[in-house]
C-alpha cells in the first residue's frame, strides 16, 4: 500500500500481488475439481483479464494515470477491454453467434449511452446506462443472459458476470470519468476503521433482533460448505470470506451507492433522498430470493442499504461500505440459516 499523508492507497505492487494470488487460487482449485486442457485455460484467462481490470484501475495512481493518458479516447478504448475479453470467451469456450451478440450489446451499449451526453453527472442517459448494466443482473435468475454466457467452468458462472458488469461499469462511468465521487479507489482514510465498526455494530444490534423475530434468521453457527469445488470446514471460510468481499459486496457496493445513490443524490439535490431511495432498490433487488417474494429479505435489504450507503455519504469511498457489507453477509454465513 502506498502511503499519502493520513491516506494509504493500494499501489501496483500490492494490485500485483492480489491479483496473483486470487488467479493461481482460482487455477489450482479448477485443476483440482478436473477441468484442464484449452477451454479451462482460456475461461480463467479470460477471468483474469476482467478481474485485472477491476483491481488494478481500483489503484487510485493506476487509475489516474489511466484517465489522464486515455483523455478524450477514454469513451472509445476502455470498452474494448471487456469487449475483447469476452469475445475471445465466446469464440474458446461457448461460440454461437447469438451468445457473442449479446455479449457484445451487453458490453457496448452502456458506455455508448453514457457517451451520447455531453454532459456529466445526473444525465438521463447515464441513468439509462446504468440500467442497461445492472438489470440484467437482478432479474430473475431464469433472465439472467450472463449467466448462460458464462456457462463454463460452472462454478465460476456467478463470478463472470459479476466481473463482466463491474468491468463494463467501469468503462462506462470510471474511465472515463462520467460520475464524480464515486469512491472507486481501495485506500485507507483516518476515520475509515471507525465508520466500519460503528455502522457494523449499530446494524447487527438491530438486523439480528428483527431477523429472529422474523424467523428470517436462525441462530446456526457452523462453517457452510462451498459445495461448487468440495470444500468444507475450516478450509472453506478464507475462501467464503473473500468471494464475498470481492463478488458480493465489492460489485454491490459500485453499482448501489456509488452509481445509483450517486446519481439519485445528484438528482434529488439530497444526500438524504438518494440514501433512502437507493435503499429501497436496493432492498427490492433482493426480492427474488426464495421464497418469492422474500419481503422479509427486501425489509432487511432496505435497511442494510441504509447503514452501506450512509457509510458512503461520510466518507465518499466504497471501501467501508464494502468492508460492512462482507462483514454482515460473512457473519451471516457463518452463525445464522
Amino acid at each position: 500500500m502506498a502511503s499519502s499523508g493520513k491516506t494509504k492507497q493500494m499501489g501496483v505492487a500490492a494490485a500485483t500481488i492480489v491479483w496473483t494470488v486470487v488467479v493461481l487460487t482460482v487455477a489450482f482449485l479448477g485443476i483440482w475439481k478436473g477441468y484442464s486442457g484449452a477451454r479451462f485455460a482460456t475461461a480463467l484467462a479470460v477471468a483474469a483479464i476482467l478481474f485485472g481490470f477491476d483491481l488494478f484501475l481500483a489503484a487510485p495512481r493506476v487509475q489516474n494515470f489511466v484517465i489522464r493518458s486515455l483523455g478524450g479516447r477514454a469513451a472509445v478504448l476502455a470498452p474494448l477491454v471487456p469487449l475483447g475479453a469476452v469475445i475471445l470467451y465466446c469464440l474458446a469456450v461457448n461460440p454461437g453467434w447469438k451468445v457473442m451478440l449479446a455479449v457484445v450489446v451487453y458490453a457496448l451499449v452502456p458506455p455508448l449511452i453514457a457517451s451520447a451526453s455531453k454532459q456529466t453527472g445526473a444525465s438521463v442517459e447515464n441513468y439509462i446506462a446504468l440500467a442497461c448494466l445492472a438489470v440484467p443482473l437482478l432479474l430473475p435468475p431464469p433472465y439472467r443472459f450472463l449467466y448462460y454466457v458464462f456457462s463454463y467452468p460452472a462454478p465460476l458462472t456467478h463470478t463472470f458476470a459479476i466481473l463482466m458488469a463491474v468491468s463494463v461499469g467501469i468503462a462506462t462511468f470510471v474511465v472515463p470519468p462520467r460520475l464524480e465521487g464515486i469512491g472507486y479507489a481501495i485506500e485507507w482514510r483516518r476515520g475509515f476503521l471507525a465508520n466500519f465498526l460503528l455502522h457494523f455494530l449499530i446494524f447487527a444490534a438491530i438486523a439480528i433482533p428483527l431477523g429472529m423475530k422474523m424467523h428470517f434468521l436462525t441462530y446456526n453457527p457452523s462453517l457452510p460448505p462451498i459445495r461448487a469445488i468440495g470444500l468444507s470446514g475450516i478450509a472453506a471460510l478464507p475462501l467464503s470470506a473473500l468471494g464475498i468481499l470481492f463478488f458480493t459486496a465489492w460489485p454491490e457496493e459500485f453499482l448501489f451507492r456509488g452509481l445509483l445513490q450517486n446519481l439519485l443524490s445528484r438528482s434529488m439535490k439530497s444526500d438524504w433522498a438518494g440514501l433512502l431511495v437507493a435503499a429501497i432498490i436496493f432492498g427490492f433487488s433482493h426480492i427474488f430470493h426464495a421464497p418469492f417474494p422474500n419481503w422479509k429479505y427486501v425489509l432487511l435489504a432496505i435497511i442494510a442499504g441504509l447503514f452501506y450507503g450512509h457509510a458512503w455519504i461520510k466518507t465518499r469511498s466504497l471501501i467501508p461500505g464494502v468492508l460492512i457489507h462482507a462483514l454482515v453477509d460473512t457473519t451471516w454465513h457463518i452463525l445464522f440459516r
